[in-house]
């Protein structure tokens, strides 16, 4: 216990190096969730593996603007309905919304329903936008 006290400073920054190590890892979203992948990488697996792209925005949100050709299927009822509107299971689905936080939350829910390779675009449309890539308006 007394080398505990005596060398609190050591500790506190072993501790705080620790943190901002899981920092990124926690503010991205990606423990827990599963996948998570940047706007251009989500571009390539829609051009190269064919990937379904899946906005779990409600309507009004999808509405105002989308990824071209996603699919809408609002967060509440994206699980009860994802079988439906994604037949392959093989194909990699790729979950969005506006800031990545129900898409990521997503993930590890829809792995569960048999679909392989799922991901989320971290920091959602916002990210898309800041990007430059093409939205389309309902």
């Amino acid at each position: 216990m007394k080398f505990l006290i005596e060398n609190w400073v050591l500790f506190a920054v072993a501790f705080g190096s620790g943190a901002m190590l899981l920092w990124p890892a926690i503010k991205g979203g990606s423990l827990g969730g599963g996948g998570s992948l940047n706007a251009n990488s989500a571009v390539q697996l829609m051009n190269r593996e064919k990937a379904v792209v899946v906005d779990v925005s409600d309507a009004a949100e999808f509405a105002s603007g989308h990824i071209v050709g996603s699919k809408n299927l609002p967060a509440d009822e994206m699980l009860s309905k994802l079988e439906g509107a994604v037949k392959n299971k093989a194909l990699p689905v790729i979950l969005v919304c506006p800031s990545g936080v129900r898409a990521s939350r997503l993930v590890a829910a829809t792995k569960k329903l048999g679909y392989g390779n799922v991901q989320a675009i971290a920091g959602g449309l916002k990210a898309w936008r800041e990007a430059g890539l093409p939205l389309e308006k309902a």
